[in-house]
């Protein structure tokens, strides 16, 4: 399956003759970020401090995995975070709901079910933020949310913003939409509190994050009898991430030998996915597994990746936290 337009990533004639319909686009989410900002659109403030992570470029640029070192980070300090999320592939709509680690993510999104499972935080989906933050603080199980993804929710106030973009493909040809990838012109990175980039700086900006690899995990079977593929093999890297390539990359910096196997972001995989004529062992993310764990397929792995920023962004990273200090384990009122 395709990835995003390659002409999002160059400055050639589709995206000089969208320009029109994008400086359109951009001075519409402008002028509705300023009207926030001026009190004419109305945000809500919550009874916790709130941190964004979000992202210009569409697509994944591998904020989740930052999102659950924050949590982690804020729990090691006293804090008892929860996430809120759109719960974007999912469909549940409506109130917000209360993920668990054993949701069905067709209904409630697969980052949500993934980020549930790997921190055992509360998580709330809903397209409404500001009420998915209130169903967390509001019987007290949450003192501090963190939103994945919604840096253009601005019905949520929020305390902190982290923009976090892919540094390969970086700001793309800095572009909105449709001439480009972003959401947002890419002055709006001046309001945020910090710029990561997964892999590497982006725009000038030098904080960092790199995805470490875990171990290989047999989906649906924890048997230490089970062999997982041997470096050097073959096998066929199955996923539904915003950019897979990098991905693919990663499972050959192990020394797999990889058969790609893309799918749309998000996407909802069926056994007849998992079904190959060449019977080699498959890999995919931990995002995707979640989907996938159900599925009776021999020979299904998945790779967990954990945030590991570099010193300077942790230092930044702590520094952000460190706002909130007053109200840290021993020094709440």
């Amino acid at each position: 399956m395709p990835d995003l337009p390659q002409f999002w990533l160059e400055q050639g004639w589709p995206a000089r003759v969208l320009q029109p319909l994008a400086a359109c686009f951009s001075g519409a989410v402008q002028v509705r970020a300023s009207a926030y900002r001026r009190g004419w659109l109305r945000s809500y403030r919550i009874r916790a401090p709130v941190i964004v992570v979000g992202n210009l470029f569409v697509g994944g640029s591998g904020k989740t995995p930052l999102v659950i070192w924050l949590v982690e980070r804020l729990r090691a300090s006293g804090w008892r975070p929860g996430v809120v999320s759109r719960g974007y592939g999912g469909c549940s709509g409506g109130k917000p709901r209360l993920v668990k680690a054993g949701d069905d993510p067709v209904y409630l999104g697969d980052e949500p079910v993934l980020i549930a499972a790997r921190t055992g935080a509360p998580v709330a989906v809903a397209a409404d933020r500001v009420a998915a933050a209130e169903c967390l603080v509001r019987d007290g199980r949450c003192d501090f949310v963190i939103s994945d993804d919604g840096l253009q929710h601005y019905r949520l106030k929020r305390d902190a913003e982290i923009a976090v973009f892919d540094a390969e493909r970086g700001v793309g040809n800095a572009r909105c939409f449709p001439a480009g990838p972003l959401r947002e012109p890419l002055s709006r990175l001046r309001r945020v509190d910090l710029v990561v980039g997964n892999g590497g700086a982006v725009d000038g900006a030098g904080y960092i994050f790199h995805l470490v690899p875990g171990r290989l995990v047999a989906l649906g079977c924890d048997s230490p009898s089970v062999v997982p593929p041997v470096t050097g093999s073959r096998i066929r890297a199955v996923t539904g991430i915003g950019h897979p390539e990098r991905f693919f990359r990663l499972l050959q910096t192990l020394g797999y030998r990889v058969v790609p196997q893309p799918f749309p972001d998000h996407h909802a995989f069926r056994l007849k996915d998992l079904q190959y004529a060449e019977p080699l062992p498959i890999i995919m993310t931990e995002k995707d597994a979640v989907k996938c764990r159900r599925m009776a397929v021999d020979g299904l792995w998945y790779l967990p990746v954990a945030a590991q920023p570099d010193g300077r962004t942790q230092n930044a990273l702590d520094s952000l936290l460190l706002r909130f200090l007053p109200r840290t384990a021993g020094n709440r009122p």
